[in-house]
């Protein structure tokens, strides 16, 4: 392994040591934890539970130095500034001195009773509902809480049971969903739904539900924490962000070994008596004091007196993240077809993006009129006359489309589209947003 440079202990200082030499993803001497890196050679390997510092300054592969000192909170951070260094794990750069809680347990302690006073009032928050909790749990992933909420109140009133879910035509449940995007997490949510039902009940431990078609871990986390009482961890960007800054931990949040870590770490704290308050807690300070776009609202947190970012002047700095790959950015040309106060529509593939659904013609690339026409009348629709051109976009995940519009007025149905009216794609059809976005002045 490798010696590290010992820092001088002062006067009074405690001198801790872990017991044998350690490694990193190996256990913790003290309790057990997986040990992770703390940031900088300085102070080698520390565990993210107990806090007990190890392997940072060994002479040699067998033995702990005498110099293996343990710093107080204030000394390591007194070193971290003089170095001028990110200031990993401030909290975590040594084990506290006796009496001082682990810096993870400060989070029930803080969060519940601030969670009791300042949490929103949310339809899905009304009830535990299992039922309710899941298809809010989902229905917010990647989609602001405000977009949500109307969908939610649609949705529930259109199919108020999950066996009414369970029932619903593929077609009618896709257009419920229409413009939350990702519509595999509808499909999903229907064959989950048929299994519940059948079962009788949703399954009430996390590994039950993780089963579920569509449950992720933190799905599980949530409904199991929220609904069932159980003290499981929900981890997503939210809670990664304020444990991120809390710790000022450098480690990438979208990594997902952070994310993993992360979880066993917070469920030695979890709250046995209110475990999903302590869930929707850690949410809502994610979603409204810590959040995502521009700096955090650290004057308002109830967690500032602990946080190590807050405490740095660094929580601007946090979290970290690895840099994404750059979006594919493709041209594709979209034809709104007219015939007799009729649209052209489609269906995609099964397979693939927006697997499904249907759309309005296009092809790849981006045409000029003329050849907008030529193509439409490759179509057989005997296209005249060029109405509008438009410009739009659409960004996915992985992928952005840069597309040019065109509504050409035409003189035939051609039967390979399916011929719908202005009445029928308002209430019949489920176009996803890339191609709405297109109808928004039109019908």
């Amino acid at each position: 392994m490798v010696s590290y440079k010992p820092l001088a202990a002062s006067a009074g200082e405690t001198v801790r040591r872990a017991p044998v030499p350690v490694a990193a993803d190996s256990p913790c001497p003290c309790c057990g934890s997986i040990t992770i890196p703390n940031g900088g050679d300085a102070l080698g390997y520390i565990c993210p539970v107990c806090l007990w510092e190890i392997d940072p300054f060994l002479t040699g592969p067998e033995e702990p130095s005498d110099q293996n000192h343990g710093l107080t909170l204030n000394r390591a951070r007194a070193h971290y500034r003089a170095e001028g260094a990110c200031l990993p794990r401030l909290k975590q750069a040594c084990r506290p001195p006796e009496g001082e809680e682990r810096p993870l347990a400060w989070l029930p302690k803080k969060l519940l009773p601030w969670y009791k006073q300042a949490a929103r009032d949310l339809p899905w928050r009304r009830d535990r509902d299992p039922y309710h909790v899941w298809l809010s749990e989902i229905m917010l992933q990647q989609t602001r809480v405000e977009a949500v909420k109307g969908y939610y109140a649609r949705f529930l009133e259109a199919l108020p049971t999950v066996q009414a879910l369970a029932e619903c035509d593929p077609d009618r449940l896709l257009k419920l969903w229409e413009g939350l995007g990702y519509y595999n997490r509808a499909r999903n949510l229907q064959k989950a739904a048929r299994l519940v039902a059948e079962a009788g009940g949703f399954p009430d431990t996390y590994e039950g539900l993780l089963a579920l078609p569509g449950v992720g871990e933190y799905t599980a986390g949530a409904v199991a924490s929220i609904c069932f009482g159980r003290p499981v961890a929900a981890v997503d960007g939210n809670v990664l962000r304020v444990l991120s800054r809390f710790l000022a931990d450098p480690a990438p949040i979208n990594d997902p070994a952070v994310k993993k870590r992360a979880k066993v770490a917070l469920e030695t704290v979890y709250p046995a008596e209110c475990p999903g308050n302590f869930t929707q807690a850690l949410m809502e300070l994610g979603a409204t004091v810590c959040g995502p776009n521009g700096p955090p609202d650290c004057g308002a947190c109830p967690l500032k007196g602990q946080c190590a970012a807050f405490l740095a002047g660094k929580a601007a700095d946090f979290p970290k993240k690895e840099a994404k790959k750059p979006r594919k950015v493709q041209d594709r040309t979209v034809f709104l077809l007219r015939c007799g106060g009729r649209l052209a529509i489609e269906k995609r593939p099964a397979r693939g993006l927006l697997a499904g659904l249907w759309q309005l013609p296009n092809v790849e690339g981006a045409l000029s009129a003329r050849q907008a026409l030529e193509q439409a009348a490759a179509w057989g629709t005997e296209p005249h006359d060029v109405l509008t051109q438009r410009h739009r976009k659409h960004i996915f995940t992985h992928i952005t489309w840069e597309m040019e519009g065109f509504e050409l007025a035409c003189g035939r149905e051609d039967p390979r589209f399916v011929w719908a009216t202005p009445e029928q794609l308002e209430n019949d059809h489920a176009l996803p947003t890339a191609f709405r976005q297109f109808l928004e002045d039109t019908i």
